[in-house]
């Protein structure tokens, strides 16, 4: 039986975080500029970039207000429906297709824009959309794979934020097989960078024991001609 925290969607009132701003008393141990890759691509891990509070109060406004659909897979002419999550955000309805299915992207919400402007802010890199994942507990997680699609812009940028349960995100070398892991914390932020999707694999291992959900966001640009 499928475990969740998530409340129903209902109408209440949001704490305005319009005015947040980096705060680094929340990293003081993190040191921004290492590469977490030993070759081939970049990496960089920020840490926690929210409050506890703020986090919190993204997490749950993520949860309900998104317009969240099971992904879909096409595997030999069958589509395959997951109990994961997704959910696609842009400045314009760009087209994105992986696992054969192409999905429009629906148009930013407020949160999403400011979530976008303080992931471009901390990273310096620009951002025209955004991948969603809800994960409802460690049993769901994600197979090794690279964001290397046709849609995307080559060796483009990718920030990835997350909010809800820790979880071990991992990197596979694509020939060498090394592997290299981190722990992704709530309310922290991942960058990767320059040549990492053509050479380095990742996922999200599913994992025993945790019981409330993890909402991951990932900013990304896609080419001006997927319109």
């Amino acid at each position: 039986m499928l475990v969740t925290n998530i409340p129903q969607k209902k109408n209440i009132r949001f704490t305005n975080f319009a005015d947040t701003k980096m705060i680094d008393l929340f990293n003081q141990d993190i040191n921004f500029e290492r590469n977490w890759l030993p070759k081939d691509g970049i990496v960089k891990y920020y840490g926690k970039v929210f409050s506890r509070q703020q986090a919190d109060h993204y997490l749950q406004t993520l949860l309900q207000t998104i317009e969240w659909k099971n992904d879909e897979a096409q595997w030999y002419g069958k589509i395959i429906t997951t109990k994961r999550k997704v959910a696609w955000y842009g400045n314009l309805p760009f087209s994105y297709t992986y696992s054969n299915v192409t999905k429009t992207a629906l148009p930013f919400t407020n949160e999403l824009l400011h979530l976008k402007q303080i992931a471009e802010e901390t990273t310096g890199e620009q951002y025209n959309s955004c991948l969603l994942n809800l994960y409802h507990n460690g049993e769901e997680g994600m197979a090794w794979h690279s964001d290397a699609e046709k849609d995307l812009k080559k060796d483009g940028a990718i920030a990835s934020l997350s909010f809800g349960a820790e979880r071990k995100f991992a990197f596979k070398h694509k020939e060498s097989k090394e592997t290299i892991s981190l722990t992704l914390e709530h309310g922290s932020l991942l960058l990767m960078a320059g040549t990492t999707q053509s050479h380095w694999l990742h996922r999200l291992p599913p994992v025993k024991g945790v019981r409330s959900p993890r909402v991951n966001l990932t900013f990304r640009t896609i080419e001006a001609r997927n319109l």
